[in-house]
């Protein structure tokens, strides 16, 4: 039986010290109150607005929640222009609130939706633009807001990957009507599972908060429908136990990107272009090759050695079993031909040395 902690998974969850967790449980087990938006979601809330500098954000129990509510707010049932380069998530959140995903193709070099396209798209029955901000990386967000004005449009940004990213010296969460996040284990900044949602005005947020909270107005009255997606205490235990090490945390991450960036050979690679304007979170490092053929003989190589990176993202959304399939040229070559490799705090050199070495030498033998 392999040891597993010899093995090398594409990313690993931080995990604080156990008695920093316990004692923030502790102050939930002392007041009796686990749910409902106590102290610690709460205080969690007040400290992520000073981190991330935004107005506004609602702490979710997972990162799917704040999809859905912001689909059902204003999705209006009909169309929604989408990537087809995103976790399966984003489409299928479109499915569930009974939308209609109509799917762009995504940019060759920043992989995010290809803002020149989206008008075509456009018909009568369209609602809504949902995009994702791939690996951290942001949409054009200037020029889908024009388009969203120009056609009386909402705009929703799937920000999962996005935790502390800043475009043009904002916070990447001030974009369009409204941004959701990831706080899911694997994540940067994570309360175990969690998400949250982030609205650009006063009015779409209170609709979000009583929308994750039954509808309430109170204990008796209602504003309207709303679903349980309320986080929970323990998960802003975790947060909260986590927060202090996000610099420690980023700069570890950094170290490791920067080491890829150094060592592996770019002439037969290619890697995401971080569009200008950006405070990159390195959240992800994806590494695009050739051809599938190449891929899937590193993957091979790799995990006989103990190592796992992730094909992500894979298969390209538009080819998805409950969705009308269509041809996305670009998606569908880059969803064949990338993958994440391992990147987390406590990656060693060493452990980095011999993915470079193994990568490095089946690439430069195809291009012999």
């Amino acid at each position: 039986m392999e040891d597993l902690e010899k093995l090398i998974p594409v990313t690993k969850t931080f995990v604080p010290p156990i008695e920093e967790y316990t004692s923030q449980i502790k102050r939930a087990f002392d007041k009796g109150w686990l749910t409902n938006r106590g102290a610690l979601t709460i205080e969690l809330e007040e400290k992520l607005k000073d981190y991330l500098e935004v107005p506004h954000i609602n702490l979710m129990a997972n990162g799917t929640l704040p999809l859905q509510i912001a689909l059902k707010l204003l999705g209006g049932n009909s169309e929604v222009i989408t990537t087809p380069f995103s976790y399966v998530a984003t489409t299928s959140a479109i499915v569930w609130e009974n939308c209609t995903p109509v799917f762009v193709d995504i940019h060759p070099e920043y992989l995010t939706i290809d803002e020149s396209k989206i008008e075509a798209a456009i018909t009568k029955n369209t609602t809504c633009i949902l995009a994702t901000h791939v690996f951290g990386n942001p949409c054009d967000v200037e020029e889908i807001n024009r388009i969203a004005k120009k056609h009386n449009l909402n705009v929703i940004y799937d920000a999962a990957h996005c935790f502390g990213v800043r475009y043009k010296d904002k916070s990447i969460f001030e974009y369009g009507d409204i941004s959701t996040i990831s706080f899911h284990a694997t994540k940067l900044f994570h309360t175990g599972e969690g998400g949250a949602l982030f609205a650009s005005d006063f009015n779409l947020q209170h609709k979000s908060y009583y929308s994750h909270n039954f509808g309430h107005n109170g204990a008796e009255n209602y504003f309207g429908v709303g679903i349980n997606a309320k986080m929970s205490e323990l998960q802003a235990a975790m947060g909260l136990t986590v927060l202090p090490y996000i610099n420690e945390i980023q700069k570890a991450r950094n170290k490791v990107v920067d080491y890829y960036i150094d060592k592996l050979n770019w002439n037969s690679l290619d890697r995401i272009k971080i569009r200008n304007g950006t405070e990159w979170n390195y959240s992800y490092f994806p590494v695009i090759f050739k051809s599938e053929e190449v891929l899937l003989e590193v993957v091979n190589v790799l995990n006989n050695e103990g190592v796992f990176p992730r094909r992500y993202f894979y298969p390209s959304l538009n080819n998805l079993q409950f969705v009308e399939n269509c041809l996305m040229v670009n998606s569908d070559s880059i969803s064949s031909r990338i993958l994440c490799l391992p990147l987390y705090v406590g990656l060693n050199k060493v452990s980095q040395d011999s993915i470079i070495k193994l990568i490095n030498n089946i690439i430069n033998s195809y291009s012999c």
